[in-house]
C-alpha cells in the first residue's frame, strides 16, 4: 500500500469516541502514522483534522483527503440515539459522502467501515450468526447501520478497496454511559457513592461483548492486511468474542469486582436501541480466517478495567 520507508498513514473519523479513541491508540503502538479528524477539537491529537460528515459536501471531502494523503481511512464516526433523522444524517448521509469522497480522491485509500449488530437484529436462540445471515433491523439505529453498510458494499462495486466490521456489544475503558456496559459501571457507582441499591432495566438479553481493545485489533488488522477486499465475496466481518452471554452476567461481574453487595433492581426501562433482540451471538469465524484475529481479553478482564479507569481517569 505505501512506499519503502514510509509508514502507513491512518486517517480515523470519529477517532473521539469509544471505539475511535481506542483504534487510534492501537494504530499508534503499531508504528502507523495517524491522523484523527472529527467534528470537535482533540487536544491530545498531534495530527488532527475538523470534519464533520454530517455537514460536508463529498468533493470539498475529497479534496481534503487528497491533501492528507492516507493508504487507510477508518470510519469510526457514527451516532447511536436520537430521532431517526439525526441517525441518518450520519449513520446514512454522512457514510455515503465518505464513500463518495473516496471514490472522487486522487489517491486510493481502503475504507475500514465499524458497522453493528443491530443491522442483524433478533438473533435465534442458540444459533450464534454468521456473515451470510439476512439483515433483519429491529431499530432505527440499525436500519441505519445496514444502510451505511450497503453504501459501503456499492463503493465496493465501483472500485472501492472497502470492508465493513460488523461489530457486537463493545465493553471495556471509555464505554459510554450511553451503552449498557457504562450504564452498569455508571449505576454501580452511584449505588455505592450514596449507599443506595442498584436499579437496572431488565437483564435477560443474551449478548455477544467483546473488548473494545480487541475491536482497535481487528481495526488495524483489517487496515494492513496485503489482501485487497474488493476482491473477496463478502465485505462484511463480524467483530465479537463469539460467545453470548446474559447481560445479568456483567451486573455480577460488576458487583464482586465493585464489592457491592446490595440487591440489584431489573425494574427500569431498558435501551431502546438494544431491547428487541433477546438473544445476539456471532460466529468469528471469518475473523478468525481472513484477519488472522481472535480476542485475547475475557469479560472480567474487561469489565475491572472499565471500573479501575472510572475510578482514575487519568489511568487513561
Amino acid at each position: 500500500m505505501s512506499g519503502p520507508g514510509r509508514r502507513e498513514r491512518l486517517v480515523v473519523l470519529g477517532a473521539s469516541g469509544f471505539l475511535g479513541r481506542h483504534v487510534r491508540h492501537r494504530a499508534r503502538a503499531a508504528g502507523l502514522d495517524v491522523v484523527t479528524a472529527g467534528r470537535s477539537p482533540l487536544p491530545d491529537s498531534p495530527a488532527h483534522c475538523l470534519v464533520d460528515l454530517a455537514a460536508q459536501d463529498p468533493a470539498r471531502l475529497a479534496g481534503t483527503l487528497t491533501t492528507l494523503a492516507p493508504d487507510v481511512v477508518v470510519n469510526c464516526a457514527g451516532v447511536t440515539s436520537g430521532p431517526p433523522e439525526a441517525l441518518a444524517e450520519v449513520n446514512v448521509t454522512g457514510t455515503y459522502d465518505l464513500v463518495r469522497a473516496l471514490l472522487l480522491a486522487g489517491r486510493p485509500a481502503r475504507l475500514v467501515h465499524l458497522g453493528s449488530a443491530a443491522e442483524y437484529g433478533p438473533g435465534r436462540p442458540g444459533t450464534a450468526v454468521d456473515e451470510s445471515a439476512r439483515p433483519r433491523p429491529a431499530s432505527a439505529y440499525g436500519a441505519t447501520k445496514l444502510a451505511g453498510t450497503h453504501l459501503v458494499e456499492l463503493g465496493r462495486a465501483a472500485g472501492l478497496d472497502a470492508v465493513v466490521l460488523r461489530v457486537f456489544n463493545p465493553v471495556g475503558p471509555g464505554a459510554p454511559d450511553g451503552i449498557l456496559p457504562g450504564r452498569l459501571v455508571a449505576e454501580f457507582r452511584r449505588a455505592l457513592s450514596e449507599g443506595s441499591e442498584v436499579r437496572l432495566g431488565p437483564l435477560d438479553a443474551v449478548r455477544d461483548f467483546v473488548d473494545a481493545r480487541d475491536v482497535a485489533d481487528a481495526v488495524i488488522a483489517a487496515a494492513l492486511t496485503p489482501l485487497r477486499w474488493a476482491e473477496l465475496p463478502s465485505g462484511v466481518i463480524n467483530v465479537a468474542s463469539g460467545q453470548g452471554r446474559p447481560a445479568r452476567t456483567l451486573a455480577r461481574e460488576l458487583a464482586a469486582i465493585s464489592g457491592y453487595d446490595g440487591p440489584v433492581h431489573e425494574d427500569h426501562g431498558g435501551s431502546p436501541r438494544s431491547a428487541a433482540p433477546s438473544w445476539q451471538q456471532a460466529d468469528i469465524g471469518l475473523a478468525r480466517q481472513v484477519l488472522g484475529w481472535q480476542p485475547r481479553r475475557d469479560l472480567a478482564e474487561s469489565l475491572a478495567d472499565q471500573w479501575e479507569e472510572r475510578h482514575d481517569p487519568a489511568s487513561r
